[in-house]
Order: C-alpha cells, then sequence, then structure tokens
C-alpha cells in the first residue's frame, strides 16, 4: 500500500493558507508516504505525467498534520511519482493544527 489511507475530503478545520507564499512560510520536511491519509480519491493524469507539474507551483506538497494524522493536501500527484519512482519519502511542507 502506497499511503495509510485514501480519503475525501478535508476532515480538519479550516487552516486559512490559501496562497503558494502563505505556505511558502511553513518549513518543509520529509515524510513517509505510508503516514499519508489523501484528501483526494482521483489524481488528474496529465499531472502525473507532466514534465512541469511542479514549475508553477510549489515544489513540496502540502501537508495537515490533525490530531495525530497527516493528511495530504496538496500534491497527490508528487506523491504517486515519488511511490512509481519506489521512494519512501516525500519532501513536504507540514502544517501541524493542534
Amino acid at each position: 500500500m502506497i499511503f495509510k489511507s485514501v480519503g475525501e475530503g478535508r476532515p480538519y478545520p479550516d487552516h486559512g493558507l490559501e496562497t503558494a507564499k502563505q505556505w511558502a512560510d511553513v518549513p518543509p520536511r520529509q515524510v513517509r508516504l505510508d503516514e499519508l491519509v489523501t484528501t483526494k480519491r482521483t489524481l488528474d493524469l496529465v499531472s502525473l505525467l507532466a514534465d512541469d507539474s511542479t514549475f508553477y507551483g510549489d515544489l513540496f506538497a502540502h501537508v495537515v498534520q490533525y490530531k495525530g494524522v497527516m493528511y495530504l493536501e496538496d500534491g497527490l500527484h508528487r506523491a504517486v511519482r515519488a511511490a512509481l519512482q519506489q521512494r519512501a519519502i516525500l519532501h513536504a511542507r507540514v502544517l501541524v493544527i493542534e
């Protein structure tokens, strides 16, 4: 299994970070793919296969840690790419909500 679980939607409260500039204040760190719960059930194959899929956005995935669970909010295509390359680790910005 690639992820801990596949979810649908965000089960955590609104955190107020809407722009890439706001997320840029959250330092990146390594997270294990098997600790992540996705917030999306579907993946756009074009995003997965595009050579420039990270060119216009943040280089790091966005993860929200809430009640001890790590939710992959943005960057599903990055996580799947990492898994296809047989990497168990993903670099992500992790926002912790108490």
